[in-house]
């Protein structure tokens, strides 16, 4: 009979390598099911600078660090599959891979991360990580002294921007309407920041470097004029998405397609669990997908003792 797993974690990035820590430090047969790359977001940061006790050192460079440890206390890997069927409900859950491998599990972990929304135009790809960013808490240091675009008109746009002006000499907000989407504390903070600039009813069509960013392509909407500013680097803040596509009707999501957990990061299917960018919660940073991935291996742990 093929053997039954205490867990089995879904995804490799900072919250499914905790998690595997934890399970498998604590005896717990534990599997991570990866379909990419180990590390997930981790290993497409440059450079992480405020993980705690640990000096900048580069993300792939953290991720494989989890990674070893998670291999050193039992936690088995397996990484580049493609699930193909979850059967979740039930005492013994089993996952199906694309290539018929199946596997069980008393208890599952659901950490298939997230991404931030891309604008998919021109020198996006080519300047991820070399000027463009989406996390200011993340990157702001790196454009101490410099001038920086900021993509968006929400909450997150603006909040994101004030808190760039303790780095940057100049946020330059570009939206596509002529209003925000914001709370009015948040539009009247970054209005009243003598930093910060406004483009508005406009979008980004190109980034344009050589071999960093050097400057950005801007539409305005109205009248279809393009016009170039030069920026040190850009932030793109219109939102998020989880990778939760394969999941919906097997776990409950919210609007926001984000896995509805609670403290315990218990879902609402029994022993079934959920950590990381891909549950409901306002803040995503490696340590805060470490914290969850923590409180997922512990419940596990106490939902396995019974």
């Amino acid at each position: 009979m093929d053997e039954i797993f205490d867990a089995i974690i879904v995804g490799a990035g900072a919250a499914g390598l905790t998690a595997g820590i934890y399970a498998s430090r604590a005896k717990l047969s534990t599997l991570i099911l990866n379909e990419g790359a180990v590390g997930g977001q981790m290993v497409l940061t440059e450079e992480i600078a405020n993980y705690p006790g640990v000096p900048t050192t580069k993300g792939y460079m953290l991720a494989n660090n989890m990674k070893m440890q998670a291999k050193s206390f039992g936690c088995k890997i397996k990484s580049n599959v493609k699930i193909a069927k979850y059967e979740l409900e039930g005492d013994v859950k089993t996952i199906a891979l694309e290539d018929g491998r199946t596997f069980q599990g008393k208890t599952v972990i659901l950490t298939p991360g997230g991404r931030p929304r891309s604008l998919n135009i021109e020198g996006e790809d080519q300047f991820k990580g070399k000027g463009i960013s989406y996390c200011a808490t993340c990157d702001g240091d790196f454009f101490t002294g410099k001038e920086v675009v900021v993509v968006g008109g929400g909450n997150s746009a603006l909040e994101e921007a004030v808190a760039l002006t303790n780095f940057a000499t100049k946020v330059t907000i570009v939206h596509q309407f002529d209003h925000f989407q914001a709370f009015q504390h948040a539009i009247d903070e970054a209005k009243n920041n003598p930093k910060i600039e406004f483009i508005m009813e406009s979008e980004l069509r190109g980034f344009y470097g050589n071999g960093q960013l050097q400057k950005v392509s801007i539409e305005h909407l109205p009248s279809g004029n393009l016009s170039a500013l030069k920026t040190d680097g850009t932030f793109i803040f219109i939102g998020y998405q989880p990778n939760t596509e394969d999941l919906n009707c097997i776990v409950p999501l919210n609007e926001r397609n984000e896995i509805v957990v609670d403290s315990g990061m218990k879902t609402k299917v029994p022993g079934v669990f959920a950590a990381g960018d891909c549950i409901n919660k306002r803040y995503r940073q490696v340590t805060t997908a470490v914290a969850d991935g923590t409180i997922a291996a512990l419940s596990v742990s106490e939902y396995l003792r019974g």
